[in-house]
């Protein structure tokens, strides 16, 4: 019981780790915990969505709240990603959320949405297609054939 606990907080925090602006990876641990077989598949997707949605709630808070500060040296997205991820808001509008799971870009784009003011209700639907899509799609790739 404790080790489950464990397992689900671990990959809880590495996914919540993997969507802000910290250099974290969350998909070998979900990867990892799926092939020992001791977890249901559907809560290790839901646990690394969870926490992967609420680094990226962080990620729009930030740009909320510290969008006055984007041109210091210590802003926690460079000037360049958050160019690229402001360009892709302009040409795709809310609908870039839907990239809010692609490496590099990603999170950028979550901080760009929350200096946008984009409201949160909005954010958290598109930002859940994205994050539970990605999950379940590598749960689905990595599953046994049988």
């Amino acid at each position: 019981m404790v080790a489950a606990i464990s397992a689900y907080l671990g990959l809880f925090f590495a996914a919540f780790l993997a969507a802000t602006i910290f250099p974290a990876q969350s998909e070998t641990a979900l990867v990892v915990l799926q092939l020992t077989g001791d977890y249901p598949v559907a809560a290790l997707v839901a646990v690394a969505s969870i926490g992967n949605i609420l680094g990226s709630v962080v990620n729009w808070l930030l740009g909320r709240g510290i969008a006055r500060f984007r041109t210091k040296r210590w802003f926690p997205v460079s000037a360049k990603s958050l160019q690229v991820a402001e360009s892709w808001y302009g040409r795709y509008g809310k609908w870039s959320l839907l990239a809010s799971w692609l490496p590099v870009v990603g999170d950028p784009i979550t901080v760009a949405a929350g200096i946008l003011r984009v409201p949160l209700a909005t954010f958290l639907v598109l930002v859940s297609v994205a994050k539970v899509g990605r999950y379940a799609a590598l749960a689905l790739a990595t599953s046994p054939w049988t």
